[in-house]
């Protein structure tokens, strides 16, 4: 598995600019079935969906800074931009750590008053995929706390501040995650890392659907 992944970083450090990173990861929320999401990576532009070309998803504009979700059946592009987070609170201290290394990468955990927030594995290759997941959500950080802000109070964990809002892309400084769990039980694992021929269209948002500002 290391000379694997040791081999995929020698592509991808050879890699021409027509090109763009795809990724195949295993998603799971709590309680429901495993689903799958692909994430395409260019110097310009990530994108996330399920897999279909012609299906609904998310495009983060890495040059513009907007996170576009794109719904078809609904003819809508919802557009969202960077906000103001409210300053941390005083004693905010979430640590990041790294342990013993595993599948060629290294195991992390970010903890928060001794919970862990999340772990897994990460390995320091596909930085540029892993700088534009820790981009996309720095951009919807003021959207989660606004959701965290708005849930009940019972609803309203430390965790959920360290992992989408004021520490999201901590862990992602590590690289790209071959696995992740975090403390909702919402889990991740890769299962493929390619090149492959950029594919312009897949980074457009479709003529006619109306494109709505989400608040920031």
């Amino acid at each position: 598995m290391k000379a694997l992944f040791g081999l995929i970083a020698l592509c991808m450090g050879v890699a021409h600019a027509a090109d763009m990173t795809v990724l195949r990861y295993v998603d799971q929320d709590p309680g429901g079935p495993p689903y799958a999401t692909r994430i395409l990576v260019t110097p310009d532009f990530m994108r996330m969906d399920s897999g279909e070309d012609a299906g609904d998803f998310t495009l983060l504009d890495r040059r513009r800074r907007v996170v576009i979700n794109v719904m078809h059946e609904s003819r809508l592009a919802m557009v969202f931009a960077p906000g103001t987070l409210p300053p941390k609170p005083a004693g905010w201290n979430p640590r990041l750590e790294t342990g013993k290394a595993e599948r060629g990468g290294r195991h992390f955990t970010l903890t928060i008053k001794g919970v862990v927030c999340s772990e897994g594995i990460a390995v320091r290759h596909g930085m540029d995929a892993a700088r534009a997941m820790a981009e996309m959500k720095s951009i919807l950080a003021a959207t989660q706390y606004r959701v965290w802000k708005d849930s009940p109070r019972d609803l309203q964990h430390d965790c959920d501040l360290a992992n989408q809002v004021w520490n999201p892309g901590d862990t992602l400084t590590l690289g790209l995650p071959l696995e992740e769990r975090e403390f909702t039980g919402r889990s991740r694992k890769l299962e493929s890392e390619s090149l492959q021929p950029l594919n312009p269209g897949l980074f457009r948002v479709p003529e006619g659907l109306a494109q709505v500002n989400a608040p920031s």
